[in-house]
């Protein structure tokens, strides 16, 4: 097995390399790859509006910056639109034929990112494969270039628009374009990975996966978590070891794995490594290249562009937009990309943090979406998921979901954050609990401390605790089951908790 990982690592040298040099000079091969992206796309009409053949005349990332102005998804939409009825050469200068739906967590509304040949060869594939390579690089006893990688694939098949263009989740155009000796190495079958209904297809994955040789899985926490226990049910087994015996790497992404944690690490196999991957609809991000640390290398040599605006400046009129150049360690920024499918200033809706420069590594903080702020508290879901990670030590308690939103000020009441948790196992007192939570908050964010000062803005947070499988009934309803769909952990508003509330009851 040694010998055969030598042979890998000896033939994947040149890519180490690569990634060695983004990591010394990130800011050259930053500044490389926009000019790339836009010398390819000059003769697109998006280009020619934005005047991208003088941005490459004498290229400065300055001059792309002024001319292209950043966008959300409903700026960027009538030219998706024009790709969606047939139309080439709009803002990617190759054809574009797939698109990955994205409805996220905060609306029912699909958005279509376009997927560009380029992207798949050049980001999502490579992201996949540099995985493997970096990993199998640091464990030279790993066994995953001999055996099978279950992947749980999303719950959207694929679907088209017409004869030429086609739409699905992301984990579905992946698997649908992969090429073919990849299916020799991955399990369930393409055509159960690509199965719309969750629960059928739960049925399918444990029948085709259980007697297959599986060292490692690639999926979003919750969803595992749910396979994997349908899995030890159906077999009667406690502990994955007992399925497959050389498992080792769980490859997790898509929500935080904080909370889930401590449930894996009871039904894994003892030594499994876990490894963090920052993949959207959009594009592969970053992925954790060291196990020892919870952050992630952000890789800037696959097709995209990366911006970062301040996210205490985000809704200002004119933000300051910074490049790997120029960001700075511990700040929430708000990420903007710019991509080889043709996503220009594109802001994604997603928050970091950078705990390193030289390389450049981060961390996923929450959503732009996602916090509350009713009060100037400004939390975020990265002090939300500290907080309770201490909570749950401290009551010797587990968390499987959760969601949080504001109680309004009332003519009786100051205002106050109402959580609501579905425990794997209970805290004794839930009182205790919600004291020690709040007192977490109040370590990790100094606004929320001074709106707690003597109960005048905000008084104690009120824990709920939801009854099994709330959350996954809840999905169930609005026909999000299985793939990439989430629970909105933190929202400014009580849409989403008055809907749980009204079930939970």
């Amino acid at each position: 097995m040694k010998i055969i990982n030598k042979i890998v690592n000896k033939v994947t040298q040149k890519r180490l390399l690569q990634i060695e040099n983004f990591k010394k000079d990130p800011v050259s091969v930053q500044y490389k790859l926009l000019q790339n992206l836009t010398e390819s796309a000059k003769n697109t009409i998006f280009g020619k509006e934005h005047n991208f053949s003088e941005i490459s005349d004498n290229f400065s990332a300055k001059k792309f910056q002024d001319k292209v102005p950043v966008r959300d998804y409903t700026a960027l939409k009538p030219y998706i639109d024009r790709i969606r009825n047939g139309e080439n050469n709009v803002l990617w200068h190759s054809p574009v034929k797939w698109f990955a739906v994205s409805s996220g967590t905060t609306s029912d509304k699909s958005k279509f990112i376009p997927v560009s040949r380029e992207a798949l060869e050049d980001n999502h594939f490579r992201g996949g494969k540099d995985i493997i390579i970096v990993y199998s690089s640091q464990y030279e006893d790993t066994k995953l270039v001999k055996s099978k990688s279950l992947v749980i694939g999303g719950s959207r098949q694929i679907s088209t628009f017409d004869n030429n263009l086609y739409y699905g989740d992301l984990s579905a155009v992946i698997i649908e374009n992969l090429p073919v000796w990849s299916h020799f190495l991955r399990t369930p079958r393409k055509e159960t990975a690509l199965m719309p209904e969750w629960e059928e297809k739960l049925q399918k994955m444990a029948e085709e996966t259980i007697y297959e040789n599986v060292t490692s899985i690639t999926g979003v926490p919750s969803w595992t978590l749910v396979l994997l226990k349908y899995i030890l049910e159906k077999t009667g087994k406690n502990n994955i070891a007992e399925i497959w015996p050389d498992f080792e790497l769980f490859i997790h992404g898509g929500v935080s794995f904080k909370p889930y944690r401590d449930i894996f690490k009871k039904i894994m196999p003892p030594g499994t490594r876990y490894l963090e991957t920052y993949n959207a609809s959009e594009g592969f991000f970053a992925f954790q290249d060291d196990l020892s640390s919870d952050d992630m290398l952000l890789v800037l040599d696959t097709g995209i562009f990366y911006e970062f605006i301040p996210l205490s400046e985000i809704f200002d009129e004119n933000p300051p937009v910074y490049t790997v150049e120029n960001v700075k360690k511990d700040v929430n920024y708000a990420l903007v990309i710019t991509t080889n499918s043709g996503l220009w200033r594109y802001i994604i809706g997603d928050t970091v943090r950078f705990t390193s420069l030289f390389p450049h590594k981060i961390k996923i903080t929450g959503r732009i979406k996602h916090f509350i702020n009713a009060f100037g508290e400004e939390l975020i879901i990265e002090n939300a998921e500290k907080a309770l990670n201490e909570a749950t030590k401290k009551t010797n308690s587990e968390i499987k979901e959760f969601t949080a939103a504001p109680v309004y000020i009332s003519d009786k009441n100051t205002g106050a954050h109402q959580w609501l948790i579905e425990f794997v196992k209970k805290p004794e007192d839930i009182k205790k609990f919600a004291e020690i939570l709040d007192e977490e908050l109040k370590k990790v964010n100094s606004d929320y401390a001074a709106k707690r000062h003597k109960d005048l803005t905000l008084r104690m947070p009120e824990v709920i605790e939801a009854r099994e499988n709330l959350f996954y009934d809840w999905l169930k309803k609005k026909g999000k089951l299985g793939g990439q769909n989430k629970i909105p952990r933190l929202a400014n508003n009580r849409i989403y908790i008055d809907e749980l509330l009204q079930m939970n009851n």
